[in-house]
């Protein structure tokens, strides 16, 4: 371990230090497991063997429940990274160069907090660098790019192209200029990528089973850059943080599934039971229609009941009218909004509560839109054009492949 790391360590331990801003214990281990494969001596990992995926770089995945802090835990390693670079320029085993890889531009803009030079970064925020080494920790470089920039269009593709412009394709140094700017001369990059169960690697038809091609499309780009990056300048190592890190959209969400490389696990079941995550209400009244086989309220698993599976998995009109048994269960949650809304304001509070619904396709989507909009629901309170807002996957993904600055 180097004096460096010793000194960082000792520091996230220290709450008096760091001014009363305690890390969750799940970030420290997640950090501290990346630490210890890094810097623990060869004969502490002789009988560890963790699976790669199949690529030539090294990748470890930290898994951790949406909520528990993945961005300050990014900003942990980058820091332990960047400062041991620039106390120890010759170690091979750390790098001051830094790319962060989101999956749009919600997330990138969210992730601007890990560039050392900004007004809001985290590691002044939440107290990550010791007090005289933040200065140190500007020596380094962090880029932070939306995957949709890393992308590059094959030979067979351009062959393809009907425009006239049939330049081929761009060199490793003409790509490398585009997507890392004043980093493209540097060698032995750390990259990290967040949500990064959408960054895995095409290695069967088995895994792919079931995907969507928008999926595989994204998986093979991602990954394929990253690729890239490794035969022209090379990637020191790869951290990769998720929640859910198994094959997007593969419908084997099981242990079989799962990444193979993750080192650090926090799941969605410890963050609620250690309470740094919100506790799942679930409706218990409802209007008292029980399933004839189960005897169990039919709000229990709404989208297995057989007249809204019917209903909600087909192409339908926006005007189409929803089933009775949603529009109940819409009924009941708003009038627990209502109630909760008046709580809210007998405390004080000058932003209400707000209700969202994630639908199973954008169809059923504007459906609900047009049945809050139009009075079907019938709570008055949610029928507000002007605070209801709706998103339709198509116009967002549309969005985040923009990229604009």
């Amino acid at each position: 371990m180097t004096g460096v790391t010793k000194r960082l360590l000792e520091y996230w331990q220290d709450e008096n230090e760091r001014a009363g801003k305690p890390f969750f214990f799940c970030q420290l281990e997640a950090a501290e497991t990346l630490i210890w494969l890094s810097e623990a001596p060869d004969s502490a990992r002789a009988d560890m063997e963790i699976p790669r995926d199949g690529g030539d770089f090294v990748r470890y995945c930290a898994k951790m429940a949406t909520g528990t802090g993945k961005t300050v835990v990014m900003a942990m390693v980058i820091a332990w990274q960047i400062l041991n670079k620039v106390h120890h320029p010759p170690d091979p085993r750390f790098s001051r160069n830094v790319l962060v890889v989101a999956p749009g531009l919600t997330v990138r803009r969210r992730l601007s907090v890990l560039n050392p030079t900004a007004s809001d970064n985290y590691y002044r925020e939440f107290r990550v660098v010791p007090q005289g080494l933040e200065e140190q920790l500007r020596q380094g470089k962090v880029l932070i790019r939306n995957w949709h920039s890393l992308q590059w269009d094959s030979e067979k593709r351009i062959t393809r192209c009907r425009t006239v412009d049939k330049r081929g394709v761009k060199s490793d140094s003409a790509w490398l200029r585009d997507v890392l700017g004043g980093m493209h001369s540097a060698h032995s990059i750390l990259v990290i990528n967040d949500e990064a169960h959408h960054a895995w690697r095409v290695t069967s038809k088995e895994k792919a089973k079931g995907l969507s091609k928008a999926d595989k499309d994204t998986a093979t780009k991602w990954v394929g850059a990253l690729d890239r990056i490794q035969r022209a300048r090379g990637i020191l190592t790869c951290y990769d943080f998720s929640a859910t890190p198994f094959v997007s959209g593969n419908k084997r969400n099981s242990e079989d599934a799962l990444f193979d490389w993750i080192v650090s696990d926090f799941g969605l079941n410890d963050s609620i039971e250690a309470g740094l995550v919100k506790t799942p209400k679930v409706v218990i009244r409802d209007d008292a229609i029980l399933s004839d086989a189960t005897h169990r309220s039919r709000l229990f698993h709404i989208y297995v009941d057989e007249e809204v599976k019917q209903s909600l998995n087909r192409k339908a009109p926006e005007t189409a009218p929803l089933p009775p048994l949603v529009t109940t269960a819409y009924m009941l949650l708003g009038q627990d909004w209502e109630e909760l809304a008046a709580q809210w304001r007998e405390q004080g509070a000058s932003t209400p509560p707000v209700m969202i619904t994630v639908a199973n396709r954008t169809e059923t989507a504007a459906r609900i839109k047009y049945a809050l909009d139009n009075g079907r629901i019938p709570v008055k309170a949610l029928r507000d054009l002007e605070k209801t807002l709706h998103i339709d996957t198509r116009v967002l993904n549309r969005a985040e492949a923009a990229d604009q600055e």
